[in-house]
């Protein structure tokens, strides 16, 4: 080596400079070169991680194994994750001789993106907010009202009135009945039998081609469109005179009172009288009026009569109101049951007191007058379905 001070050449091994006595100083020995590899691991949790993003779409199309594809997401959902973990801990402990954490980091967070991704966006489609709900149910009674003027048009401005003008509310003998006499059990002369709420509503079913569906509020779960095939084989809708052998399960709406002395009429029914609307809460076993006094109802006294005249609300709209349809044909969502004439209770009978207030009615109650509002529903044969 040259010596730093006077140049001289000098043995390797040497120490002191033969010419001039100068220390020499070895020179550093060479590091030792280190290897840095990307993770094999890292890689393959990546790789798996797009596997689970190309292959759970699939479940959308048709055509795709409903079987084999599970598998596969399922499987690459696994493998992506455990290599991707072990892929981190065996970079953390190399030393950075390892690298591919990003690798490793996207392939763990693609299937956990995914998977609460999937959960948003079930839970977007299934849920369907309560004023939506609303918003149809309000749309069905606008159906069925300007289906009543069409049929009162065509029967003498009468509304819907099953069976004969001296039938009373009970049940509908013979729903599949080939007539109409067989079907409420009308005596020779026409006279006497009996006849569901439904069966009223169902002549519009019958008579003026309204669906079945639109009698089915979305919110009440204990419904569902009737199906006359469902019941009996080759048997259409229009063949038959009420929703079935169990016409509540088909039917949401109440209706005002069609047998007695005070039907509706579009000659002499006031435009504010309630038509129809949800349930009665007094009528629908669905319902809990439970530690609710009928009489207790009043439109005054702050929030806690407010709280308090809800319960007196139909129960399929979370109490918060009900749909009404008006003789005026226009449907509001009222968020008390006193929205008839006068701030009648449109779900009870006046009982020579309080028209706020009225009576919870049963098979045998009667409105006072043509101004008394009393919708009325079926109740169910078996609660517990």
């Amino acid at each position: 080596m040259n010596c730093p001070k006077c140049g001289q050449q000098n043995p390797d091994d040497v120490q002191v400079c033969t010419s001039c006595g100068s220390e020499l100083t070895q020179p550093p020995e060479p590091a030792e070169s280190v290897k840095v590899e990307t993770s094999r691991l890292a890689i393959a949790s990546l790789i798996f991680g797009i596997l689970t993003l190309f292959a759970f779409p699939a479940f959308f199309f048709p055509g795709f194994n409903s079987f084999v594809w599970p598998i596969i997401v399922i499987v690459a959902v696994i493998l992506a994750i455990i290599l991707g973990i072990i892929a981190l801990v065996q970079i953390g402990l190399s030393a950075d001789r390892l690298t591919g954490k990003a690798f490793a980091a996207i392939g763990i967070g693609i299937p956990v993106v995914l998977f609460f991704f999937m959960i948003f966006l079930a839970g977007l489609l299934l849920y369907k907010p309560p004023v939506a709900h609303r918003m149809v149910c309000g749309s069905n009674l606008s159906g069925i009202g300007r289906a009543m003027l069409i049929y009162a048009n065509d029967y003498d401005n009468k509304f819907p009135r099953a069976g004969s003008l001296t039938s009373k509310w009970g049940t509908t003998p013979n729903w599949q009945a080939d007539n109409r006499n067989d079907a409420f059990g009308l005596n020779p002369d026409g006279t006497g039998g009996s006849a569901t709420i439904s069966s009223s509503l169902y002549l519009l079913v019958k008579y003026v081609e309204v669906t079945p569906k639109s009698f089915c509020c979305k919110n009440d779960k204990k419904t569902k469109p009737f199906k006359a095939y469902d019941y009996i084989p080759r048997m259409d809708d229009e063949d038959v005179w009420d929703f079935g052998p169990e016409p509540t399960k088909h039917c949401s709406y109440s209706y005002h009172i069609p047998y007695g002395p005070f039907p509706l009429k579009t000659t002499t029914s006031e435009p504010g009288q309630a038509v129809a609307a949800d349930r009665n809460p007094w009528l629908d076993p669905y319902t809990d009026t439970t530690g609710f006094r009928w009489d207790s109802q009043t439109k005054t006294g702050g929030r806690e009569n407010i709280r308090r005249y809800q319960k007196g609300n139909s129960g399929p709209h979370q109490r918060e109101g009900q749909n009404v349809l008006f003789m005026d044909n226009h449907v509001y969502f009222e968020k008390h049951s006193f929205c008839g004439v006068n701030e009648d209770n449109i779900y009870t009978y006046w009982n020579g007191s309080d028209i706020q207030q009225g009576a919870p009615p049963t098979l045998t109650s009667q409105p006072a007058d043509k101004l008394d509002s009393l919708l009325v529903n079926d109740s169910p044969l078996d609660n517990s379905k």
